[in-house]
């Protein structure tokens, strides 16, 4: 039978348009379109009506779409032509990130305003205008946050028990390479993978020959960073074949670092953050195999300051109470992490080092060892002050080089970085996100829908 179409009314058409952007708010108009014509099949409308509604009633993508609109203008008016935007591959990413965003426009992070105290910013005319300045820096770093955010999301559904920590680090970091794009010396990864193990709680990696795998029963902390011209996004998740088993200290990090996320912002004291993540962080406890654990912060681990190429930039944020009374300032990027432990929430160096990187201060010191001069070379040629471990150094095809490292760690132009553990036995969980305090709002630059 046939059906007798009609033309809706503007105030049908509209309502429909909402009704389907609220649902889908990333959907254009050709997806407008057809879902219109699914859902009213009588319906006569045109791809064209659709657009204009759209266009009318500010329903457009505006950060995608009229970016990548503003940007193909701008790179026709210098006579270059800006490549089409790829669709990402999926359950496996492997399309660069940059080249789904050719216009640089990456997803922006979580944006969050600030307490009572500064909730002026959100609307301050200065302070906008101070962002757009900014805002190239930004966008960088939410690049990276984009390839961490694809990177952690396809790695996690690749984990299987018993697989070795050595080929789950190495496939990650291909990975992050992969979406990173073509080999460019100033993009690519933040620092080394973390894989810390139960009551290991951070700097561990495997160096070649290491044989550990996953367990069914481990805690795992996944902590990797990616970075655009050294805007380093550093973030990290706790994982666990038995979810279950570990619940309660799981939520207490993820909890507590939320909270440290909520209370950071331009004039917040360090110290008084470091309270309220304790307090949330010590209000859970564990039952473990019949025994209640209290959950505790590891207290010599911190949050951090990140500055580009400098992954610890000199100011802590402590995650327990203390008297740290410098201030957070406008336009700073901070890694907000929290560490929970069932142990003495104290960690220790222990187990072989992995983890390296160049004193960021060093000024020039003479070396005699020739190895040492050469694998100088290759630190600064590589990795200049980022962190690196030895499969970073083995990947490029260098041998015999653990004795000019032990040369560079006694000068102090290179810094060991070995595992950080609780007492054996225990269990450690973290979570961590990099953040930056806008002139208007903080951003969450690595939130995801993961965590």
């Amino acid at each position: 039978h046939n059906l007798t179409m009609v033309q809706p009314s503007a105030e049908e058409l509209l309502a429909a348009i909402k009704s389907i952007k609220e649902a889908n708010p990333e959907y254009g108009v050709k997806k407008v379109a057809a879902a219109i014509k699914e859902s009213q099949g009588e319906w006569e409308v045109s791809e064209k009506r659709v657009k204009k509604f759209m266009q009318e009633n500010n329903l457009m993508n505006l950060d995608q779409a009229g970016g990548e609109a503003q940007a193909a203008a701008a790179a026709r008016a210098e006579g270059k032509k800006l490549k089409p935007a790829r669709k990402q591959t999926k359950p496996e990413p492997t399309v660069p990130v940059a080249e789904v965003y050719p216009s640089g426009d990456f997803p922006v992070g979580q944006i969050s305003e600030y307490n009572e105290k500064n909730g002026w910013r959100a609307t301050s005319a200065e302070k906008k205008e101070l962002e757009r300045v900014t805002e190239d820096q930004i966008k960088e770093a939410r690049h990276a946050a984009e390839v961490h955010r694809n990177v952690r999301q396809w790695s996690r559904s690749t984990l299987k028990p018993g697989m070795r920590m050595f080929d789950i680090v190495e496939a990650l970091e291909a990975k992050t390479r992969q979406l990173i794009g073509p080999s460019q010396q100033n993009f690519g990864i933040g620092f080394p993978t973390g894989c810390s193990i139960n009551h290991c709680a951070a700097h561990y990696t495997p160096n070649s020959g290491d044989k550990t795998v996953i367990g069914e029963n481990d805690l795992v902390k996944f902590d990797f960073g990616t970075h655009i011209n050294g805007r380093i996004i550093d973030s990290a998740f706790t994982f666990s074949f038995n979810p279950d088993r570990y619940e309660n200290l799981m939520k207490a990090a993820q909890e507590a670092t939320e909270t440290g996320i909520r209370e950071a912002g331009i004039d917040a004291r360090l110290g008084e953050i470091g309270a309220s993540i304790q307090e949330t962080m010590e209000s859970f406890e564990l039952e473990l195999d019949g025994k209640t654990y209290p959950v505790k912060c590891v207290r010599n681990l911190n949050g951090h300051s990140i500055e580009p190429y400098r992954i610890h930039a000199g100011k802590s944020v402590p995650i327990v109470k203390g008297r740290e009374n410098t201030l957070m300032e406008e336009g700073e990027f901070y890694a907000i992490e929290t560490f929970g432990s069932t142990g003495k929430g104290y960690v220790h160096e222990d187990m072989e080092c992995s983890h390296y990187m160049k004193n960021f201060d060093a000024g020039h010191i003479p070396l005699r060892l020739p190895k040492a001069k050469e694998l100088l070379g290759i630190i600064d040629r590589e990795f200049g002050t980022l962190p690196f471990c030895r499969r970073f150094i083995d990947r490029l095809g260098h041998k015999q080089y653990l004795m000019g490292l032990k040369n560079l760690c006694d000068v102090g132009l290179v810094e060991p970085y070995p595992p950080l553990c609780d007492v054996k036995g225990s269990y450690t969980a973290q979570f961590e996100h990099t953040l930056v305090l806008k002139p208007t709002g903080k951003e969450i630059l690595s939130r995801g829908d993961d965590y």
